[in-house]
C-alpha cells in the first residue's frame, strides 16, 4: 500500500503488530478515546479513526450473491444497496479462515478484511468461482477504510458518495445464535461502529475536516464491547462458537457451506472446546501484558489460555479479551504471566498480573438438540 500521510502528522505515534501502518495515537491516547467514545451521540463532523491498513476485496458479477452464500456461513444473496452483514469463510474442519464485513452496492459486494488477508482472500475466491459469473479484485491500493462511531455520510467531502458498513454487533442477527449467558446484559448492545470505504487519496483531506483518534481508542472500545476480531482473537484452531461469532456471522438456517458440519455438530451435540472471556486486569503493575501472554490458574504450571487483545480503557482501566479452555471455572482468578521483558544482562524477566474473568461464551453453551429433546413434555412423564 502507498505511504499513509497521517503517520507524518505532528504527534502521531505509529501502531505495531496487526495495526501496523496506521496511527496508534496522536499524543494523548486517553483523551482521544474519551472523545471518540462520546462521539456516538454527537453532532457535526464525527471523530475518525484511520483503518487504512485493512484490506478491501470487491466481488462483482450477476452470480456474486448466490455464489458467496453457497461458500459462506451467512446469507448475502439479495442484499440491498447499502446493506451490511458479516460472514465467515471456514476450513473443511470448521475453523475460521476469514471473517469479512460485507457491504453491498448496486454492482458488487465489498468485503473488508485484515490487510494481510486481502490478497490471499482474492486468490482463494478466484479458485472457488469455477464457471460462475463473478469478478474478484483486490481494491486495497485504491481504497481505504475509515472508522467512526456514527454514520459519517454528508459530514464532509471525505465521505462523499461512500459505502458505509454498520457493525451488526448490537443485536443477534437473523439466523444467528448468541453463545452468551441468557439474561446477561451485553455491552455490545450500546456499541456502534461504522467502516467507510473511501478513495485512498482522501486521507490527505481527513485532518482538514475531522478530529482524529488513534487506533488504540477504537480497539479499547471494541474490547469493552466483547467484540472479537479476526486479526487478534482468531488462531488456526478457532471455530465460530468459541468467539461468539455465531451472534452476527453465522446463519443456522441456510444451506450447506464448507465447515458447516463442525458448526452444526458443536451447536447441536457438543460444546466449543474453548471460550472467549473478558478480563479485568490488576493495574498495580502500571503496565499492560502483551497480546499472546499466557494465562494460568493459581498454583498450576500449565497454561489454560492466552490474552488476545489488551487495552487501557478510559473508564474501566486495563482490560483484555482472552481465549481459555471451556472447563475453567468462571469464578477462578487467573494469572497472566508475561515473559517478554529482559533485564540489563539479557535474562528473561516475567511480570505477573492478577486477572478476573467475565463470562462471554457460556461454558454450558451448545448441545442445543439434546437440551431441546430432554425438554419435551413426553420425557417428563
Amino acid at each position: 500500500m502507498s505511504a499513509n500521510p497521517l503517520l507524518s502528522r505532528p504527534g502521531a505515534f505509529a501502531a505495531a503488530g496487526i495495526n501496523a501502518g496506521v496511527v496508534a495515537h496522536y499524543g494523548d491516547p486517553l483523551a482521544e478515546q474519551r472523545a471518540y467514545d462520546r462521539d456516538r451521540d454527537g453532532s457535526g463532523a464525527p471523530v475518525v479513526v484511520d483503518r487504512s491498513n485493512l484490506g478491501i476485496v470487491r466481488v462483482a458479477g450477476p452470480d456474486r450473491g448466490s455464489w458467496l452464500t453457497s461458500i459462506a456461513s451467512q446469507i448475502v444473496d439479495g442484499m440491498d444497496a447499502g446493506e451490511s452483514r458479516e460472514m465467515l469463510l471456514l476450513s473443511p474442519q470448521g475453523r475460521i479462515e476469514y471473517a469479512p464485513a460485507v457491504i453491498a452496492d448496486e454492482q458488487a459486494l465489498w468485503l473488508i478484511v485484515e490487510g494481510e488477508q486481502a490478497q490471499p482472500l482474492s486468490e482463494y475466491l478466484n479458485r472457488m468461482k469455477f464457471m460462475l459469473r463473478v469478478e474478484i479484485s483486490d481494491e486495497s491500493e485504491s481504497y481505504a477504510v475509515l472508522e467512526t462511531m456514527r454514520d459519517p455520510r454528508d459530514t464532509s467531502p471525505v465521505f462523499e458518495n461512500t459505502l458505509v458498513w454498520r457493525d451488526p454487533w448490537q443485536r443477534v442477527a437473523t439466523g444467528g445464535y448468541a453463545y452468551t449467558r441468557e439474561g446477561v446484559s451485553h455491552p455490545g448492545e450500546s456499541y456502534t461502529r461504522y467502516l467507510s470505504i473511501v478513495p485512498r487519496e482522501r486521507l490527505e483531506q481527513l485532518a482538514e475536516h475531522h478530529a482524529l483518534a488513534g487506533v488504540w481508542a477504537a480497539e479499547a472500545l471494541r474490547i469493552d464491547a466483547w467484540r472479537p476480531r479476526a486479526g487478534t482473537e482468531v488462531d488456526d484452531k478457532s471455530i465460530p462458537q468459541e468467539l461468539d461469532f455465531t451472534r452476527t456471522a453465522v446463519h443456522f438456517n441456510k444451506g450447506c457451506y464448507k465447515g458447516q458440519e463442525t458448526v452444526a455438530r458443536v451447536h447441536n451435540l457438543g460444546h466449543p472446546p474453548r471460550r472467549l472471556v473478558f478480563l479485568d486486569i490488576d493495574g498495580s503493575e502500571h503496565t499492560l501484558p502483551a497480546e499472546g501472554t499466557e494465562l494460568f490458574v493459581e498454583g498450576k504450571s500449565r497454561p489454560v489460555g492466552r490474552i488476545t487483545s489488551v487495552a487501557l480503557h478510559h473508564e474501566a482501566g486495563p482490560i483484555a479479551l482472552a481465549v481459555i479452555k471451556r472447563a475453567i471455572d468462571p469464578d477462578t482468578t487467573l494469572r497472566a504471566i508475561d515473559t517478554g521483558d529482559s533485564d540489563s544482562e539479557g535474562n528473561a524477566v516475567s511480570t505477573e498480573y492478577a486477572v478476573s474473568q467475565t463470562v462471554i461464551v457460556d461454558p454450558d453453551s451448545g448441545e442445543i438438540a439434546r437440551k431441546s429433546f430432554v425438554g419435551k413434555d413426553f420425557l417428563k412423564r
